[in-house]
């Protein structure tokens, strides 16, 4: 009989925790100090289009719940106390230990069992401490506003400059995040996290080329890099691709036709509320630029051409116009993935694409350095 070895009892070990493990589940215990009123604990799911309550389980007298949930691949989990929310990234077979104090003010918490939820924390931290920073700029408007009796131009001039340079900041810590992380789960949802993807389009393509194969189960980061595979090819920095559309003279526009020329590509229609707000603006824009060389093709969504024609008229759009008269199904509007208006693409003399879905005083101020490159403003004809 041989002698049994040490390693061998641990080997051994290792192999009966393992074979214990569920390999259809994951399984989470928790513990609550100190939850006052707190009856029940929700877990909630988040895919790439939204979040759900998956289970619900109620809290013991000591504070204990569990909860035994499918996670095919690593997802982001959610664990609801009241009012509080806690991120974990749980698959199947992990085993996972939950600890926090309701009284903490920080909402802080440990986990075990879950190295990626330590991933998420760390970015959680981050993104946090930006989101209390905005709590505070809001606070303080609110305190302002409340101070004079009535919210003033000035007074929004003051904060919405704060508030904007936050959620930017929000952004691009996020996205080096993410980018410093690039073989973490937790990098892909701090991407999957901005407010406002559309304006980094760029960095979120070039990072998810970086993902390409490193989450090949993962259908949620697969459909994400699916879309912006599809994006790609009208981001900027791309060849805009042609087309022909109907003009509202019924003569076909073609998009090669303005190769050479400076061109904004406006989608919108009559019906949208935001694109009528903000044609007086591309109107002043087209007055101050179009002797610069700035042309516009405005493609509206519509589906009555009498409408359309009205509003162009009334706005006084007195640029070229086309349509396909399909709403969001028309064949231009899926070769730009057109899902909201108002959105425009500027594409450059060479046809490239050089900026996207810019309005307002970000649009002129776009135009003015655009065409201030030329000492002499040479037009472009």
């Amino acid at each position: 009989m041989k002698k049994t070895s040490l390693f061998s009892i641990i080997a051994l070990a290792l192999f009966a925790l393992a074979s214990c493990k569920d390999k259809n589940a994951f399984k989470l215990s928790g513990t609550v100090d100190h939850p006052g009123s707190l009856k029940k604990v929700y877990l909630l799911a988040i895919d790439s289009s939204q979040l759900a309550v998956v289970d619900s389980a109620n809290l013991s007298e000591q504070g204990k719940f569990e909860f035994k949930h499918a996670a095919p691949y690593e997802s982001l989990f959610m664990i609801r106390l009241g009012s509080a929310v806690f991120d974990m990234i749980a698959k199947n077979g992990d085993n996972i230990s939950f600890t926090t104090d309701l009284t903490n003010k920080n909402n802080d918490y440990t986990i075990t069992g879950s190295p990626e939820s330590d991933k998420m924390k760390e970015f959680d931290k981050i993104r946090n401490g930006y989101l209390n920073e905005r709590t505070k700029i809001a606070e303080a408007y609110d305190s302002a506003a409340q101070a004079i009796g009535k919210s003033t131009d000035s007074l929004i001039g003051v904060y919405k400059p704060k508030y904007l340079k936050n959620a930017a900041d929000l952004s691009e810590a996020s996205l080096k995040f993410a980018n410093d992380n690039v073989n973490s789960i937790s990098g892909f949802y701090a991407v999957a996290m901005l407010e406002d993807p559309s304006k980094y389009e760029q960095q979120v393509i070039a990072y998810t080329d970086k993902i390409k194969g490193k989450f090949p189960d993962n259908l949620i980061v697969q459909r994400y890099i699916k879309g912006m595979e599809e994006l790609k090819p009208i981001s900027i920095g791309h060849q805009a691709p042609d087309f022909t559309v109907a003009g509202i003279d019924d003569k076909p526009i073609k998009l090669s036709d303005y190769r050479g020329k400076y061109l904004m590509i406006d989608f919108w229609a009559s019906w949208c509320v935001p694109c009528r707000q903000e044609n007086p603006n591309v109107v002043k824009q087209y007055a101050k630029f179009h002797p610069l060389g700035l042309n516009i093709l405005g493609i509206s969504l519509d589906q009555d051409k009498a409408k359309w024609k009205q509003a162009v008229e009334a706005d006084k759009l007195t640029w070229s116009h086309g349509s396909d008269l399909k709403n969001f199904e028309g064949p231009t509007e899926r070769l730009f993935h057109i899902e909201s208006i108002p959105s425009n693409f500027i594409v450059d003399p060479n046809g490239i694409i050089v900026a996207k879905n810019i309005t307002g005083a970000d649009l002129e101020e776009f135009l003015n350095k655009t065409f201030s490159k030329s000492e002499q403003n040479v037009k472009i004809k």
